[in-house]
This record gives C-alpha cells, sequence and structure tokens, in this order.
C-alpha cells in the first residue's frame, strides 16, 4: 500500500538507524517512534469525547514522560484511520470500533488505552422536525447529519435505525462534520437531525435550533440506547507498530492514565480552565456545561470494560454487511498490558 516514495523514506530511516545517525535523521512517518516523537491523528481535537488528548497535552504529561507528541486533527475518524493506516501517524484518538471493522478488512489495530466506556454521542432532531421525529422509528425517509460516511457515527446512526425496524436504505446519512458545519446544516434544514458531541450538542440546545432524542453520554445512556457499555475514544494503534516500540506505547498509556484519574478528581470548571480558550465557542459557561454533560463516559484507569467488546460487535454486526457473516477475534482488538502496568 506503500508509495515508493514512502518506501524509500522508511529504507532510508532504518538505514539512519542502523548506523546510529538518528540525530535528526530518523524520524521517518513510516516508522516514528524515535526519541519518543509520535504523532497522533484524533478525530476532532475540539470535541469534548477527545478531550484527554490535549488535556494530556496541556498537563505536560507527554513531556513528563520524555515524549514530543504532535497532535493532528480530522474532523471525521474515518479519516484519522486512512492516515494511521498509512503510516503516516503512530496512533489515533478515535473509536474503538474502527479496530473491529479494520479487522475484518485484515488490518490489525488494538485500543492500548480505552478513554471511554460510552459513546458520548447524542441524536439531535431539529426543532421544524421535532413533531415528525419522536424516535429512531421515525428515521424512514429522513437526512441525518453524521460526521462523515463511514465514520462512528455512521455506524451508530445505522444501529438505531435497524434496532427501530428501519432499513439502512431508508434514510439518507449526510457527512455535515461537527460543530458549525453541523449546526448550520440543522438550521438551514438540510439535515433533520444527526448524530453529534460536545460542545455542539450545548450550542444546539442553547441557540434553541434543536433538542436532544437520544442521549449517550453516560453509562446508564448506552446501554439503554445499544443495551450494554459502548467503549468509544480510545489510543489505537497498529498492533505491529505497537508490539516493536512497547517503551514508547507504555510511556503513552502512562501519560492518558494519569490524565483519565486527574478528570475523575476535577470539576468540569477546572478541566475547562486547562484546554486552549477557542475551544469554547460557544462561550466559557457553555463550555464547562458540555463538559459536565458528557464526563461520565469517561474510564478513570483506562482498561476496556469487560462486556465493552461484544457490545460493540453485536452493534456492527446489526448493519455492517462487511462484519455479519465475519469472525472477528475480540482479543486482538485491544490490550490491557500497558494501561494495568500504568496503574
Amino acid at each position: 500500500m506503500h508509495s515508493s516514495a514512502k518506501f524509500s523514506a522508511a529504507a532510508v530511516a532504518a538505514a539512519l538507524a542502523l548506523t546510529t545517525l538518528t540525530a535528526c535523521g530518523g524520524d521517518s512517518s513510516a516508522s516514528g517512534g524515535e526519541n519518543g516523537k509520535v504523532k497522533i491523528m484524533v478525530g476532532g481535537l475540539d470535541k469534548v469525547i477527545y478531550m484527554p488528548a490535549m488535556l494530556t497535552q496541556r498537563l505536560g504529561y507527554f513531556k513528563a514522560e520524555g515524549l514530543q507528541v504532535q497532535l493532528l486533527t480530522e474532523p471525521a475518524g474515518v479519516q484519522a484511520t486512512t492516515s494511521l493506516i498509512a503510516g503516516d501517524v503512530q496512533g489515533v484518538v478515535g473509536f474503538y470500533d474502527h479496530t473491529l471493522d479494520l479487522q475484518v478488512k485484515g488490518k490489525q489495530v488494538e485500543s492500548v488505552v480505552q478513554l471511554a466506556q460510552a459513546p458520548g454521542e447524542v441524536e439531535v432532531v431539529s426543532n421544524k422536525a421535532a413533531d415528525e421525529m419522536t424516535s429512531p422509528k421515525d428515521f424512514k425517509g429522513k437526512k441525518l447529519g453524521v460526521t462523515g460516511l463511514g465514520s462512528s457515527t455512521d455506524f451508530l446512526t445505522k444501529y438505531l435505525a435497524v434496532d427501530s425496524g428501519v432499513k439502512t436504505s431508508e434514510f439518507t446519512p449526510v457527512a455535515v462534520g461537527a460543530g458549525q458545519t453541523f449546526i448550520s446544516a440543522l438550521k438551514q434544514g438540510s439535515i433533520q437531525g444527526g448524530m453529534t458531541t460536545d460542545p455542539t450538542v450545548a450550542q444546539i440546545v442553547d441557540q434553541k435550533i434543536g433538542k436532544v432524542l437520544i442521549d449517550m453520554r453516560t453509562p446508564e445512556g448506552s446501554k439503554q440506547a445499544l443495551g450494554g457499555l459502548y467503549p468509544s475514544s480510545s489510543l489505537y494503534m497498529n498492533t505491529d507498530w505497537a508490539n516493536g516500540h512497547k517503551d514508547t506505547v507504555q510511556k503513552m498509556a502512562n501519560a492518558f492514565v494519569k490524565t483519565l484519574k486527574w478528570m475523575s478528581t476535577h470539576s468540569a470548571e477546572d478541566i475547562a480552565a486547562k484546554m486552549p480558550s477557542d475551544y469554547a465557542q460557544g462561550g466559557a459557561k457553555l463550555y464547562v456545561e458540555a463538559i459536565k454533560s458528557t464526563l461520565p463516559m469517561f474510564t478513570k484507569d483506562g482498561v476496556m470494560p469487560a462486556d465493552g467488546p461484544a457490545t460493540v460487535e453485536r452493534v456492527l454486526k446489526a448493519f455492517n454487511p462487511n462484519l455479519k457473516n465475519a469472525t472477528v477475534d475480540l482479543k486482538k482488538t485491544y490490550t490491557t498490558e500497558f494501561v494495568k502496568k500504568a496503574g
């Protein structure tokens, strides 16, 4: 899958490593991890569901572990996955469900830190369509916003539909991203509802353009909508890369677990104060509310909840033709090796 240019860069890096001339030339995108340099693609850095990535950076925990972490952002998790497979980044902060999808496509990727045990997603409906859309049964014939086609919001929307007897062919998913692009699609009526996260949810409710239809920001909400805990936000990596760079991965796990502990002992106000001020687009007060609403989804220790992977598999198999008849080896989709040591 590598282009020849990418391949030769990797070969040069390998040669440099052999001659120990790694002063500045050894950090090829295909390898990474040298000198503690790691590139992480986040499926939307300013989304509260992925907050631990930037928060770890802001708390100085990566640096304390001797890591130089570069955080990059892609508005939809599906593009983040593409970057990982291409070897442009060493890790993704995105939804765990992609690891199952990828395994069936022949790519071995694993969650190394499980940041969340509920999706943190909310199905909102525009005020204009609120009377005709009171449950997923009413998705039929509607245009529903998702971050990107093939993203986790797309997966979960399809599941909610199928679980309520609506075929995936009976509604139209529309890729509208998150934040302002989602909000304007809802305002203009190019979507009647859609799935998004905080801080977008808080802004929609505050601006009185829509309301919450299904709330999966808490473990209880996840169980109600999906029949169990749904591990979502995670740090996932190519399994081969993780196995070849255990020292670096352990440092990453140490940093993230420290952040999760910090989050569990601090208020939404404390957390908001640490984040970049431009993340609070709807104003500081609203941003604190958004964090408060979403905090229950996070784990305190980065450990995968025992029954979580099976719920994700059941949800994906309900609508995903790739997965329906495939055997997924769930044990290969995550590891607790690093977080257990970090704790």
